[in-house]
């Protein structure tokens, strides 16, 4: 029988919530094609707003190092890039690397849980949208740690918890009903966005992952909620 791994690079499949890294990789590869605009229709266009509250929550300096995280197709390195940062692009999807290509930043293939820098090496630590699709969070948020300088700065963007409760209830719905039907329309693997949605609603809320993100070492954790909470930034400070 094949391996349904195989599968993902040929047909439209989606990761479970084990977050198999080698599963959720073939997804993302899958997706590449599609990806931005994807994001862009299932947002709203809110994406870009994100993007650029991400980097002003990170506030990083000309001169300094950047690495961003799950960066994808490198479109959230370029925004932190801006101003003379050095931003470099990690993702574990190579599909997404390449599909990114033409995008002028730094790009390296790597894993959140194991990732190709030395200690200490990088002033601050991005990742958008990617912590949630980690087999282990915690062991990522610990390795944000090793190889960010002290005095450096995480900030993660995430989909989280809206804080109305019936606009929560709304956007759940829109989660697992709408977000499907319009993937389907518009994603290289639609799929994939259900496997998204069920990982979004699993996802931790703000108070919670703020807790994870200071017991993987990271001081002065604090977040800010966008869109009503749709989104949360979280930033954290190594000492």
């Amino acid at each position: 029988m094949a391996d349904p791994r195989d599968r993902a690079h040929t047909v439209g499949v989606r990761a479970g919530l084990d977050k198999r890294p080698a599963d959720v990789a073939a997804m993302f590869d899958r997706v590449a094609r599609r990806y931005d605009v994807t994001n862009t229709v299932l947002s709203a266009g809110l994406d870009a707003s994100w993007r650029r509250a991400t980097r002003d929550a990170l506030a990083p300096r000309p001169g300094q190092t950047v690495l961003d995280v799950a960066a994808g197709t490198a479109v959230s390195t370029v925004e932190l890039a801006a101003g003379g940062v050095h931003a470099i692009a990690c993702d574990f999807s190579q599909g997404m690397l390449r599909a990114g290509a033409a995008r002028a930043v730094p790009k390296v293939a790597g894993d959140a849980m194991a990732l190709p820098l030395a200690d200490r090496s990088v002033d601050g630590v991005v990742i958008s949208f990617g912590l949630r699709n980690v087999a282990d969070p915690d062991a990522a948020l610990r390795e944000f740690h090793r190889v960010t300088r002290p005095g450096g700065t995480l900030v993660v963007c995430e989909f989280s918890s809206p804080t109305w409760a019936p606009f929560r209830t709304l956007y759940t719905e829109y989660l697992m009903q709408a977000l499907p039907r319009i993937a389907r329309a518009v994603s290289s693997n639609p799929e994939a966005y259900v496997y998204l949605a069920e990982s979004i609603r699993a996802w931790p809320d703000q108070a919670a992952l703020a807790g994870r993100i200071a017991g993987a070492g990271w001081g002065d954790v604090a977040w800010r909620d966008l869109t009503g909470g749709i989104v949360a930034l979280h930033r954290a400070r190594r000492s």
